[in-house]
């Protein structure tokens, strides 16, 4: 039982014996006198930098900022109509061919009209008996010969036959097929000959001259949308060309499934470039500002529903900078940029990264990046639209369709300015 007692007491005595010359041994080199490499380590003075945050920065800058919204949208005529016979007859004469020109009244379609004819020929036979019948009354009544009633039912009978001719001559003309508009007459889906049910399809016709683009804008955009605004076009079947449109009309009611509201711009399209139903993207030019302060989006620190920045400010012993934090107002955004409408003048530096270092006011810190990157070339061109040229190339005789059909539109005091093309 004693050995057993002792073995633990020899062991503990051992440990401890172990611990107090491993503590001796690591505190002797230290005491060491003529051991300097650590004395010169911990004693060497720390860099210039040595315990200041380390912080990258940027300048405020000015550029052009262009306050646009993109969508996409449809191309559609100005003007188009499906034609249709209003009744039943057989097609004797086409006078047009397709992918023609055609004028406003002009005869397109002319379906058999001998039956018509034919009645107006005796609506109007039945018209001549029927003036010189009255005719006849009325002197005879100057002379006392009949009685007034019989004039009044000749002049009954008069205007019945009138209706009758004005009845035939309408009937005939529902035979001829004019053209409504100038335009382009499409492909045809009937020959001479066929039989024409009323409501069938012959042809289109489109009025391209001036090309309608429709597209929809989110309804935060309803304020800022006005008529008279420019937007630049683009169509993927043109690639490289851009089309300058105007605004026309914006819908009154707000979608209610998707929350926009539609826009329809004009392009003037007297080359006969695009054709209706193309896919168009449309950027919609609300304004423009040569000297918008814009900074990096990630000097922005968000902070209980307000906007700040650190802006940097010279310390007094010149020897450095110290942080200030700075509520700004934000306007708007774009890629990797944030325009600044106040808080911040052209030139100040501000922290982009490193904010988390910066704990209060008046800190002293390291910048490592002084310099602001330059706004790239194609950053600038993304923020401003491409100078629409493309249906620009020579001058254009007469007034612009689209520029007319606004002052068409601004009611019947507007004077007219469309001129023949």
């Amino acid at each position: 039982m004693a050995f057993k007692v002792i073995y633990p007491v020899v062991a503990a005595v051992g440990i401890a014996t172990l611990g107090t010359a491993a503590w001796w041994y690591q505190k002797q080199p230290a005491n060491r006198p003529n051991d300097t490499s650590s004395t010169s380590t911990t004693a060497q003075p720390p860099p210039g930098g040595a315990g200041k945050p380390s912080v990258e920065v940027a300048r405020v800058e000015v550029m052009k900022l262009v306050d646009d919204a993109q969508a996409v949208g449809s191309l559609r005529s100005r003007q188009g109509v499906m034609l249709r016979p209003e009744i039943s007859g057989r097609i004797t004469q086409l006078n047009f061919r397709d992918g023609d020109r055609v004028k406003a009244g002009q005869l397109l379609v002319q379906l058999d009209d001998r039956l018509p004819m034919a009645q107006v020929q005796q609506a109007q036979a039945e018209l001549s008996i029927a003036v010189a019948n009255h005719k006849r009354n009325q002197d005879l009544v100057a002379q006392n010969f009949i009685s007034r009633r019989t004039v009044d039912e000749s002049a009954a009978a008069l205007q019945v036959a009138e209706a009758k001719l004005a009845l035939a001559h309408a009937t005939a003309a529902r035979l001829k097929i004019i053209a409504p508009f100038d335009g382009m007459a499409g492909i045809r889906l009937v020959n001479v000959g066929d039989y024409l049910k009323d409501g069938a399809d012959i042809v289109n016709i489109e009025d391209i001259e001036a090309i309608f683009v429709d597209y929809r804008l989110p309804e935060r955009f309803q304020a800022k949308v006005r008529r008279g605004q420019t937007a630049a076009v683009e169509l993927d079947a043109l690639p490289g060309r851009k089309f300058a449109a105007v605004l026309q009309a914006i819908d009154p009611l707000i979608d209610a499934n998707g929350r926009s509201v539609g826009v329809r711009a004009c392009i003037d399209n007297r080359r006969l470039q695009l054709r209706p139903g193309m896919f168009a993207r449309v950027n919609t030019v609300f304004g423009q500002r040569e000297d918008a302060r814009v900074i990096p989006e990630e000097a922005i620190v968000p902070q209980a529903g307000k906007q700040f920045v650190i802006k940097l400010l010279p310390a007094p012993d010149a020897q450095g900078f110290v942080t200030q934090r700075v509520e700004v107002k934000v306007g708007q955004r774009m890629p990797g940029k944030v325009e600044i409408v106040d808080g911040l003048a052209v030139g100040d530096t501000v922290v982009i990264a490193g904010q988390q270092r910066v704990q209060r006011d008046g800190t002293v810190v390291r910048v490592l990046e002084m310099a602001a990157k330059p706004v790239a070339p194609a950053a600038s061109a993304a923020a401003t639209p491409a100078k629409p040229t493309a249906n620009a190339l020579a001058p254009l005789t007469g007034a612009d369709p689209c520029r007319a059909g606004m002052a068409d539109a601004a009611g019947p005091s507007a004077k007219p300015s469309r001129k023949p093309a």
